[in-house]
């Protein structure tokens, strides 16, 4: 027993050495600092700061300087965390709205890097003393920014305004900006910027570039492909780019942080935003990696210089004063050249002045090589503070006016975001990830609770027993959207038949639209005993997808969608249109659009409306089974095709007939066959004196059906003649 606590009071002497209770005490600390600093509204990332200030070797000495050397622990962890934040940084970038507002993001950039630096560089250089290279790395810690305000513009339905684009825009430019500056700073500061120290760079940065930009896409597509199913293996391989791209970056000349960024460009496209994949990669990054470098930081703060001398608090007043100013000015010069609301500029100046991630990297960068000294250092930590806290409150103050005066606002996507619920029928996970998967990616990220994943059994005598089973496959199936951080409902319910639970569900959970995997080639799930894909239809009048996804999304190289004439006038288009577009642009693909001009425009104005940047080529067509004319075989391109149902605007002969050939032509291709949505109208037939007008206008239509059938052959002669030729 004596040697027990001789033991743990020998290990408890500070500084603490032992890098397992240094590793336990720093996660107590990344769990219970933003928890006990949540009521005072301070940032996490400034209370994580302060945390590692507290803990350092200035602060009441938990940790030593020999844990925060180059060979200690801590440091090992708060590089991995520095990588972490700007492979995030990259990785989370829209790019689709990046290239939208190209021009406008081109010259906010310029202003953004070009008006801090020309400010700051001689303010820096005599007004604080410092010498020339520490004064442009200094300077160039003004241009940075990190857009800590986001959120608070997506709470307020702003994400997908122009001056938010133009800000995210803008952000890409500058940071990459600000970190090719740095490793000409390094250079200089080591002496080595000479002809040929630019030549060594310049060809460095090309095959850096090469490698990254053509090899590793590449690379990680056939990975992906080969191991689609694996999603802990495409993690590892994931975070192992991340680092051989750092490791690239260094051998080329330049930080290892901007291979880090670079890498995150790279695999912007190719990890769709809404995924598991990502939310993993965030995850863990948010609770461990990036925390630990954070308190890293603090960690390297002297508050004892702050509270003994002026000169500190001077250099900290002076670098947040011209930091604020040149990102107003900037942001007042942008909204002059273009015209802008005050609103408007006010957004920009909010999610462009905070100073968080990059400013980090570039400064603690700077100590490290011995540029900056504690000082500047000391002083970056409270111009985060104060920036973060400037951006918070200008950027809600930029959403209220928004609300306030009306400009552009978004309430009718947030009534249409109440309507927004999709109801899931599964009995198991097993074979059925990729439909949960899309089910997550065509869903709103802005709904509370967007999907219910339901079960529905017969009621027989052996009910209770299958329900009990149920319930713990539908465990399986909400670990495995969990892991998306997708909030889901999960239901095991009996009823009669599984059309009419369906059709009930539907309604008590006010769904918008139901996604049934579509088993067998087209046919109507196994599990329907005496029903069929009709009788669904007749009970159900919600939006139904029936999907046949044996590709996971990564595979898929476009989408065609059809559309018959005056789809667009069926009350659901907008609802069902709005997925699979928001689908498109997850996956990255383009979508090749087959039907009328009317339709299209309605389908491009909609992709407007939302703001979803999603590439979209029209293809005229009259009629929809034109499609399979024109179509080309291409096995990794998923057909959504739009059937209307029986007595719907939209509807016209041969409607039918689009199951049957999709069964000939789409043996092995992935497909959705959409229903729209449709009122529930009785008797749609009427009797005339024993005569029955359905069984008339059943007649019609095989009469319409048999002329289509005939004109599809001379169109198929015709097509055949032209390929001749």
């Amino acid at each position: 027993m004596n040697y027990f606590f001789a033991h743990l009071f020998e290990e408890l002497h500070l500084p603490i050495r032992n890098p397992v209770l240094i590793f336990s005490l720093l996660l107590l600390i990344i769990l219970l600092s933003p928890i006990l600093l949540r009521k005072l509204r301070v940032p996490s990332i400034i209370v994580l700061i302060i945390s590692g200030v507290i803990i350092g070797p200035d602060g009441i000495g938990l940790i030593g300087e020999r844990t925060m050397d180059s060979e200690g622990s801590v440091k090992l962890f708060s590089t991995i965390g520095l990588l972490y934040i700007m492979f995030i940084a990259g990785l989370e970038l829209d790019m689709n709205e990046f290239k939208k507002y190209l021009n406008k993001s081109i010259v906010f950039g310029a202003l953004t890097f070009f008006i801090p630096i020309i400010l700051g560089y001689p303010i820096c250089r005599y007004g604080l003393g410092l010498n020339e290279t520490a004064s442009w790395l200094t300077a160039s810690m003004f241009a940075t920014h990190t857009l800590v305000a986001y959120p608070i513009a997506s709470k307020y339905g702003l994400t997908k305004k122009t001056a938010v684009a133009i800000a995210v825009g803008g952000t890409i430019l500058t940071d990459t900006s600000v970190l090719i500056l740095l490793a000409v700073i390094s250079g200089t500061a080591k002496g080595e910027v000479d002809m040929s120290f630019w030549v060594r760079l310049i060809t460095s940065l090309v095959f850096f570039s090469l490698i990254m930009f053509l090899i590793i896409p590449r690379v990680t597509k056939w990975f992906f492909k080969k191991l689609e199913t694996d999603s802990t293996s495409q993690y590892i391989y994931v975070l192992s780019v991340v680092f051989f791209s750092a490791f690239l970056a260094e051998v080329a000349g330049v930080e290892h942080i901007i291979g880090a960024f670079v890498a995150g460009l790279v695999l912007n496209r190719l990890i769709p935003h809404n995924s598991v994949l990502m939310n993993r990669i965030e995850f863990i990054g948010n609770s461990l990696f990036i925390p630990f470098f954070l308190i890293y930081v603090g960690m390297v703060v002297d508050y004892k210089v702050l509270i003994n001398g002026s000169w500190a608090l001077i250099i900290a007043g002076v670098l947040t004063t011209f930091a604020i100013a040149s990102k107003w000015l900037a942001a007042f010069t942008t909204q002059k050249i273009f015209g802008m609301l005050a609103a408007e500029r006010q957004l920009i100046f909010g999610l462009s002045t905070a100073h968080a991630a990059a400013t980090l990297a570039v400064i603690m960068v700077g100590f490290d090589n011995q540029i900056l000294d504690i000082n500047i250092v000391n002083a970056t930590i409270l111009l985060i503070l104060i920036t973060c806290m400037t951006a918070s409150f200008a950027t809600e103050n930029a959403g209220k006016r928004y609300l306030l005066e009306g400009i552009e606002t978004e309430q009718v996507e947030s009534i249409r975001l109440r309507d927004q619920h999709l109801l899931v029928e599964l009995n198991e996970l097993k074979g059925n990830e990729n439909l949960l998967d899309f089910s997550v990616m065509i869903s709103n990220p802005k709904v509370v609770n967007p999907i219910s994943v339901a079960t529905i059994l017969p009621n027989d005598e052996e009910a209770e027993i299958k329900i009990h089973k149920a319930r713990k496959s539908l465990d399986e199936i909400i670990k495995h959207l969990s892991a998306g951080e997708t909030k889901v409902n999960a239901i095991a319910t009996i009823d009669h038949n599984i059309s009419s639970g369906i059709a009930r569900l539907s309604k008590e959970l006010f769904a918008d639209a139901v996604l049934i995997n579509d088993e067998n080639n087209l046919n109507i799930i196994k599990r329907l005993v005496g029903d069929d894909r009709e009788h669904l239809l007749d009970v159900c009048d919600r939006t139904v997808f029936f999907c046949k996804l044996d590709k996971p999304n990564k595979r898929y190289e476009g989408i065609d969608v059809v559309a018959p004439k005056f789809s667009d006038l069926e009350t659901s288009f907008s609802s069902w249109a709005e997925r699979i577009i928001r689908f498109s642009k997850e996956i990255n693909q383009p979508i090749d659009l087959f039907c009328s001009s009317v339709v299209a425009e309605k389908w491009i104005l909609l992709a407007k409306q939302l703001r979803i940047t999603a590439k979209t080529k029209v293809h005229e067509i009259d009629d929809p089974e034109d499609y399979f004319l024109m179509r080309e075989n291409n096995p990794n391109t998923l057909c959504v095709y739009c059937v209307p149902r029986k007595g719907s605007v939209s509807y016209g002969p041969g409607m039918e007939n689009v199951i049957s050939r999709m069964q000939k032509l789409n043996l092995d291709q992935d497909h959705i066959l959409i229903y729209p949505a449709q009122r529930v109208i009785e008797n749609m037939t009427v009797n005339y004196d024993g005569f029955n007008s359905g069984s008339i206008n059943k007649g019609v239509e095989k009469i319409q059906q048999l002329t289509k059938e005939v004109g599809n052959l001379f169109k198929v002669e015709q097509k055949n003649n032209k390929e001749d030729h």
